[in-house]
């Protein structure tokens, strides 16, 4: 089976590249390959790669430039998505998209389902939820895959500005009033992979069995003051020098931000583990994980 990954430099990008590598054919393209910004070369570039399946991890994710840059956010996660789902609903070919907790207005108390309607807050959401509606109104055998709060190890990601942070302050201030659930790059690859390989004929049903949309996070929730005191006292167990000895708690309206952001964003696993049989591990598992490839293991692990 052919693959095509666009965004193929980003955070799921190239954790996808990996965990695809050993058992297919890929098409990693880049923003220098296939650029979203200019629709109209979409088509020209799947016709030539020729791909059995696609899989789209290219997204503009600047959620706060985005409320300034509205029509480069727009063309990216909505019209090219379209674009790219025309072309797959023709061809007949599979096309894996994600999406965001973003789509969401974070009013919930109890995780969001597939069902749940979607009420984005900033321009960066309202943009993906577009992305989402032209994709399944294309007909595409297509699956969306929503998730939140992506880092990884390498990258722009809250990790990685943690970490830093870190090294550079004494004190970090981090919104605790906004709870969701970190999810790491890999942990997104991983279930990709897991699609993958039931093969190419049986995706479009596995994807019509979904209704064309799946939420997919690790498991459990925090805040983003959690998951930084997590990420800082992974790196302390690491033995990575560090400034900071406090971490302080604030609410939102001590951080504001030009684009608002859910309050709560838990995703729902139940149709995750009901079509997919699939099981992700918790949080702070992964989190695990990632420290480890970047900072090595914890001392007596």
């Amino acid at each position: 089976m052919r693959i095509l990954i666009t965004g193929a430099g980003g955070q799921v990008g190239v954790a996808l590249a990996r965990e695809l590598a050993g058992f297919t054919d890929l098409v990693l393209a880049t923003r220098s390959d296939l650029d979203l910004s200019y629709p109209q070369g979409i088509g020209a570039f799947l016709k030539s790669a020729k791909p059995d399946l696609i899989i789209n991890a290219a997204a503009y994710t600047a959620v706060d430039r985005a409320e300034t840059e509205q029509d480069q956010a727009w063309t990216v996660n909505a019209t090219a998505v379209g674009a790219m789902g025309r072309w797959g609903a023709e061809e007949n070919v599979p096309f894996i998209h994600f999406s965001t907790d973003y789509v969401f207005d974070g009013d919930a108390s109890e995780p969001y389902s597939e069902t749940d309607p979607v009420c984005p807050l900033s321009v960066y959401g309202k943009s993906k939820a577009e992305g989402e509606r032209l994709l399944l109104s294309s007909e595409a055998p297509c699956l969306i895959i929503r998730t939140a709060w992506v880092y990884s190890d390498h990258g722009k990601n809250f990790l990685k500005t943690m970490a830093r942070l870190a090294t550079e302050r004494t004190e970090l201030a981090v919104v605790s009033d906004q709870l969701g659930t970190p999810t790491s790059s890999v942990q997104i690859s991983s279930f990709v992979g897991h699609i993958v390989r039931q093969g190419q004929p049986a995706l479009p049903e596995l994807f019509a069995r979904a209704s064309r949309l799946v939420h997919f996070t690790a498991s459990g929730w925090t805040s983003w003051h959690g998951f930084a005191s997590a990420i800082v006292d992974g790196l302390k167990r690491r033995g990575v020098p560090l400034k900071a000895s406090k971490i302080r708690a604030i609410p939102s309206v001590e951080y504001p931000t030009p684009a608002p952001r859910p309050k709560y964003s838990r995703l729902s696993a139940e149709r995750l583990k009901q079509v997919f049989d699939y099981h992700p591990e918790p949080w702070e598992q992964a989190l695990n994980h990632v420290l480890d490839t970047s900072y090595g293991k914890a001392a007596g692990e």
